[in-house]
C-alpha cells in the first residue's frame, strides 16, 4: 500500500507554548484521538512532533568534508512542527487523513506528498 507523509506546518514559533492552556490541551487531546484513530484503520506507519526549529542542526558534506550549521535548514518563518507517515489506499485516501489532521492540530495547514518506492 502505498505510503504519505503528512507534514504539519507551523507559521509562528512553539517554543513557548504553554501545555497548561486549555486550548492546547484540547489539540494534545484531539491528535492523541487522530493517532488512535489512524492506528486502529491500520494507516499509521509513524509520527512524532518536532522539537522546536532552534535546536536544528544542518550537515552538510562538499569534497569531503563535513560541515555543521546551528539552526534550520531554511531560514524561514514557516516550519515542519511534525510529521506523520500513513499508509492509504491512494491520494485521495491520504488527503482525507490529512483533513482530519488539520482539524486536530488546530488549523495548522497540512502537507501531503507520496513517499517514494513505497
Amino acid at each position: 500500500m502505498p505510503q504519505y507523509m503528512l507534514s504539519v506546518c507551523h507559521d509562528q514559533p512553539y517554543e513557548d507554548l504553554d501545555f497548561n492552556d486549555p486550548e492546547i490541551q484540547r489539540m494534545v487531546a484531539s491528535v492523541g484521538a487522530l493517532n488512535e484513530e489512524l492506528q486502529a484503520k491500520g494507516a499509521w506507519v509513524f509520527g512524532a512532533g518536532l522539537r522546536p526549529v532552534s535546536t536544528a542542526t544542518v550537515v552538510r558534506s562538499n569534497g569531503g568534508e563535513i560541515s555543521m550549521t546551528d539552526g534550520p535548514f531554511a531560514e524561514t518563518k514557516e516550519h515542519i512542527g511534525g510529521f506523520y507517515i500513513i499508509e492509504a489506499a491512494d491520494l485521495d485516501d491520504a488527503l482525507e487523513w490529512a483533513g482530519k489532521a488539520a482539524a486536530a492540530c488546530g488549523g495548522f495547514p497540512i502537507e501531503v506528498r507520496p513517499c517514494e518506492g513505497a
